[in-house]
């Protein structure tokens, strides 16, 4: 009886250490987009461009924004291993000028299921 108990917890031990490399995983190309000095009222949008470097696919179940100016925009079909991805992210340039800093939490089925992306810039007044 001792051995048939000793080989089933070898045998779940065993499953559960091949279980874990089995994962999706999250390497984004960078982690902060600096928007410099840009224009009141430009084009705000900027991308996140990742890779799952995992074993499974990679499903981004959300993305949400620090504030209501900045708009991220997730995939919507999961990201095959070895296969990239973006983020799109809209940042409203039509507020007062001045620098900003905004985060974006994207979370995921990866072995690192949260990840905070920045964006940072500074808003100044267009030629006149």
């Amino acid at each position: 009886m001792k051995k048939a108990v000793l080989f089933l917890f070898l045998g779940c031990f065993a499953l559960a250490v091949n279980a874990q490399d089995k994962v999706a995983k999250i390497e984004f190309k960078t982690e902060t987009i600096d928007y410099g000095k840009v224009e009141r009222g430009s084009n705000g949008v900027r991308t996140f461009e990742f890779t799952n470097t995992g074993a499974i696919p990679l499903v981004i179940t959300d993305v949400k924004s620090s504030c209501g100016c900045t708009i991220p925009k997730k995939p919507e079909e999961p990201i095959a291993p070895g296969e990239t991805g973006i983020i799109e992210v809209k940042y409203d340039t039509n507020r007062a000028v001045g620098p900003f800093r905004k985060a974006i939490t994207v979370t995921s089925n990866a072995d690192t299921p949260t990840k905070v992306l920045k964006i940072k810039g500074e808003l100044v007044e267009g030629a006149k």
